[in-house]
C-alpha cells in the first residue's frame, strides 16, 4: 500500500486513501450527510493536482448512516471514473447504507461487494 492520506472532515466522518495495486481505496468511517459530501467527493476522485484514479473501491463499512448527499456523491464519482474508462466499487455496505442504495438503484449502476478484498478482485 502507498500514498496513505487522512481526511477528516468533521467529527462524525473520517476518510482514508490507500492505493492497492493501482486501485484507489477509500476507507469511510462515521455520517455521510451534506456537510461532509465535498470531502468523500474529493477522496473519490482525485487529490489537488493529481491525475483522476481509473479505478476506485469506497469501503462502507464503517458508514453508520447515508442520505441522498451520499448518493448525489456516489453517481458523480461513478461518472467520473466511467468517463476516463475507470470503475467504482462499494464495498462492505452495512444494511441500513445498502438498503439506501438498493431504494434509488445505484446497486444496479454500481457493483457492490461485501468485503473490500472482493471488491478489489471482482
Amino acid at each position: 500500500m502507498t500514498d496513505n492520506q487522512k481526511t477528516d472532515r468533521s467529527d462524525r466522518l473520517a476518510v482514508d486513501c490507500a492505493v492497492v495495486d493501482g486501485i484507489r481505496v477509500v476507507t469511510v468511517r462515521g455520517e455521510i450527510d451534506q456537510d461532509v459530501k465535498d470531502a468523500l467527493g474529493r477522496a473519490l476522485t482525485s487529490k489537488e493536482g493529481a491525475v483522476p484514479p481509473l479505478r476506485v473501491v469506497a469501503d462502507l463499512s464503517g458508514v453508520t448512516f447515508m442520505d441522498s448527499s451520499g448518493i448525489n456523491v456516489f453517481v458523480a464519482a461513478h461518472r467520473h471514473v466511467r468517463d476516463v474508462q475507470g470503475w467504482l466499487r462499494i464495498a462492505g455496505a452495512q444494511e441500513p447504507v445498502m438498503r439506501v442504495l438498493q431504494i434509488v438503484g445505484l446497486d444496479s449502476v454500481v457493483a457492490c461487494h461485501p468485503t473490500t478484498e472482493q471488491a478489489l478482485n471482482a
